[in-house]
């Protein structure tokens, strides 16, 4: 599928780099701003901390490099099937753990659990995921389904695969802001350089998800047919 008559480099090189810059800037915020990581602490914000890095750096930004395989890796296509499945099993770990330290952290700070929009869609596109990768993973990869269930499913597998990629980027925002929301009612100023790095971080994000979709909809960088279209 190709929408796009330009190759996928120059779309994949811009991804590349805003992934990069995304996963620096979520470092640098929880890191250097919010105290560090740690899944055993007193200090409940650094359980929490894991929470946006894992979910930023897995789940969008390993998920998107996971879906942009099939067009940028120069590679046999069986090849190509087994990084974009293992790129996913990856995000998909690291989305699970990055929402059960979302939980622990609230657990630990007699926080109610589940009562914003922003986790209800965290839950929702988790699941989703998750069902994503285990209907390709059978029908794809192993034992594999008849070749025409694998032909009538892979249009719909590709769009399922990009709504719910471009719902957790979209939920992504939510958890940006909702958290931004409570650190400045909670006194921190709303033009300070933490505050401006989270802005940042959402619009490096949205960045990185508008060109993984460009990069889905370009041509590949090098042709094979009758290849699988990515999730």
């Amino acid at each position: 599928m190709a929408l796009i008559g330009l190759k996928a480099t120059p779309f994949a090189v811009v991804t590349q780099l805003l992934g990069i810059a995304g996963a620096v800037l979520v470092l640098v915020w929880c890191i250097y701003f919010m105290g560090g990581l740690a899944w055993e602490a007193t200090n409940k914000s650094l359980i929490f901390n894991i929470h946006p890095v894992l979910m930023l750096i897995g789940l969008i930004i390993i998920g998107g490099e996971a879906i942009i395989s099939y067009k940028t890796l120069p590679l046999r296509k069986e090849t190509k099937k087994v990084i974009h499945m293992v790129l996913h099993a990856i995000a998909l770990v690291l989305g699970i753990v990055g929402i059960s330290a979302a939980f622990k952290y609230h657990n630990e700070s007699s926080i109610a659990n589940l009562y914003s929009l922003h986790s209800w869609l965290g839950i929702t596109i988790i699941v989703l995921y998750g069902i994503q990768w285990i209907y390709g993973f059978i029908i794809f990869f192993y034992p594999g389904g008849p070749s025409t269930l694998r032909n009538d499913s892979l249009p719909w597998h590709v769009l399922f695969g990009l709504f719910v990629y471009i719902l957790a980027v979209g939920n992504a925002m939510l958890g940006f802001l909702e958290k931004l929301t409570f650190l400045e009612n909670s006194g921190l100023a709303k033009f300070s350089s933490e505050a401006l790095l989270v802005n940042f971080t959402a619009v490096v994000t949205v960045l990185f998800g508008t060109f993984v979709i460009f990069t889905v909809l370009s041509q590949p960088i090098v042709e094979d047919d009758h290849s699988y279209s990515p999730i």
